[in-house]
């Protein structure tokens, strides 16, 4: 009978067999080493790391829900409005959780597929007096060509960069939305309070017209036309009011809280109007720089780049690295050895084809890209347009409308005590200074809205309207 575990096997002390196999594991350690493959580099980890970091940072302007977002605040500001917002809208958190799922793309994306281990019998050879048991450990590592993996990692973190800006672009838009509301909301109360006065200048004007009446200077249709006109204001007040509290609700709405939750009362007078005084050429450059929607889709950009040479690497063999300990072997020095295997990348139609999409990918987000770019010069020009225009309009209210008004109710009323003019031109003059009142404060309210559509197209947030552009 044949010794199965002969002098110089593995039986034996000092036996080279587990001894081989540690080393063939050693040597595809040390093959695995990203320096040598081309794995994704230092940098990329560096700026994967950042990104992580910022994520991390970007937590701390979160606010709990049941947080109060005005504590103490005996008004309710523009600025502390915005912050709140901010805070606790959960569609800035939803874009959040979006980033970071993008930047958990980076580490799948740059890491190895894992190693194989393989371990095979030869069934004859249990039990066998003629021959020494046979099997065989093998161990391997796909490896792909370099430079995929780093082109990979390029990918990733272009589409968490793309992610991060949309974050931020979530937050510009609901900024703006909670701007534009707190204009909608104080135009809703200015109005409110424009209309009980003018009830109860129309309850004077009766009042009038009763006493004309009743001593017989007047006739009855004159203290009729002021309960009519009282009527169309209070039907004009429960519009304003149901408005209004759809406007809080909107509110609350992004805040995050309940439909009819307490929110502080408004300042009574408006923002102070701001004059912007820089060239329409610098305004472009400031906002071709700073909107977060251009950044997110030059992200893309970039990480589609990155995609079409990828693309160019897959016409390149990727390899297997193998190490094998095989006891089917009789002689010892065959028992382990080393081997390399590689894809022959033939079918070539595929990889042309997915290098053309790749690369028509490319031109849509460079596209993209270019018409995004328009759509900010655009914005910022008619803004610009736009805020110009409401200024002149407020003057024009301000230098010769309310006065104008004014005055005619003055001498409107003057001449009806007097009996040189009818009830009606009293009436009419009423209506017109009204209008006008509301139209002066509609027009505070747009040169509001103009600052905040400007400052969304320049990427800032919006805030105080005191101050010049720098």
């Amino acid at each position: 009978m044949r010794d199965r575990n002969p002098p110089g096997a593995l039986g034996r002390p000092g036996a080279r067999g587990p001894v081989a196999l540690f080393l063939l594991a050693a040597l595809l350690a040390a093959l695995l080493a990203p320096g040598l493959l081309g794995c994704a580099g230092p940098g990329l980890a560096r700026r994967h790391h950042e990104a992580e970091r910022g994520w991390r940072e970007s937590a701390s302007g979160l606010a709990r829900d049941d947080a109060d977002p005005f504590p103490g605040a005996a008004r309710l500001e523009r600025t502390a409005l915005v912050e709140a917002v901010l805070r606790r809208n959960p569609s800035i958190r939803a874009a959040r959780w979006a980033w970071k799922a993008a930047l958990a793309r980076y580490p799948q994306e740059t890491s190895l597929d894992d190693p194989m281990l393989g371990y095979g019998v030869a069934p004859a050879s249990f039990g066998s007096d003629v021959v020494q048991d046979g099997h065989r450990v093998e161990l391997s590592q796909r490896i792909p060509f370099p430079g995929k993996l780093s082109l990979r990692g390029e990918i990733a973190l272009a589409e968490a960069e793309a992610a991060r800006n949309d974050l931020e672009a979530v937050r510009l838009r609901l900024a703006a939305m909670a701007s534009l509301l707190f204009d909608e909301l104080w135009l809703l109360e200015r109005s409110l309070a424009i209309n009980a006065e003018h009830r109860a200048l129309l309850a004077d004007f009766r009042e009038i017209a009763v006493a004309r009446y009743e001593v017989g200077v007047a006739s009855q249709q004159d203290p009729l036309q002021a309960e009519v006109e009282e009527a169309h204001l209070l039907h004009r007040e429960l519009s304003l009011e149901a408005a209004r509290r759809v406007a809080r609700e909107q509110l609350n709405l992004l805040l995050h809280r309940a439909p009819d939750a307490a929110l502080p009362p408004l300042p009574d007078a408006p923002d102070p109007p701001r004059a912007w005084d820089a060239h329409r050429e610098a305004l472009f450059e400031e906002a071709l720089a700073a909107s977060p929607e251009l950044r997110a889709t030059q992200a893309r950009v970039e990480g589609r780049a990155s995609a079409v040479a990828l693309a160019r690497r897959e016409f390149l063999p990727d390899f297997n690295l193998v190490g094998v300990y095989d006891r089917i072997w009789q002689e010892r020095e065959l028992q382990p050895f080393v081997g390399v295997q590689m894809n022959v990348p033939l079918r070539i139609s595929r990889r042309r084809a997915a290098l053309a999409e790749a690369e028509a990918r490319l031109a849509q987000a460079e596209s993209e890209r270019a018409g995004r770019a328009d759509e900010v010069r655009f914005a910022v020009a008619s803004g610009a347009e736009r805020l110009e225009e409401a200024h002149h309009v407020l003057r024009i209210y301000e230098l010769r409308l309310l006065p104008a008004a004014r005055d005619q109710v003055e001498a409107a009323r003057a001449g009806f005590e007097t009996g040189r003019d009818s009830f009606l031109v009293l009436i009419e003059a009423e209506r017109n200074l009204r209008g006008v009142r509301l139209g002066y404060e509609q027009a505070l309210a747009d040169l509001s809205r103009r600052h905040t559509e400007l400052e969304r197209a320049l990427g800032r947030m919006p805030g105080p309207r005191g101050g010049t552009l720098p």
